[in-house]
């Protein structure tokens, strides 16, 4: 049986779990919140970045995204920003959903799955 690593744990929350060859990250959210969406976006995207360094990969082994999206208003200048950001990679599997976040001046939350 393979064993469940998880990295940055609070009593609340993990934010990196790793089982089986596979990756799974917490929502990640922007650190500046009166940004625009594609600020916003950068911002996870970094965050995304980080996290799957802790973990060991990069974006070129995205299995999969849940976009959660305030407004859909905001859907082509996020997705113009998505492209930018995995232009050298394969872009992976995606949902989005519009969502009223946690955080009311969130305008994004991107969930990823991510290979070792």
């Amino acid at each position: 049986m393979t064993n469940i690593k998880k990295i940055d744990v609070s009593d609340a929350i993990t934010e990196i779990a790793i089982y089986n060859g596979v990756v799974y990250l917490a929502g990640q959210v922007p650190d500046d919140d009166h940004l625009d969406i594609v600020g916003q976006s950068q911002q996870v995207f970094d965050n995304i970045d980080k996290a799957l360094t802790k973990a060991g990969t990069d974006k070129s082994k995205l299995l999969t995204a849940q976009v959660y999206i305030k407004d859909l208003g905001d859907f082509t200048a996020f997705n113009e920003a998505w492209i930018d950001w995995l232009k050298d990679v394969k872009a992976p599997t995606r949902a989005t959903i519009k969502a009223d976040l946690v955080n009311p001046n969130w305008l994004i939350e991107i969930v990823v799955t991510a290979a070792i």
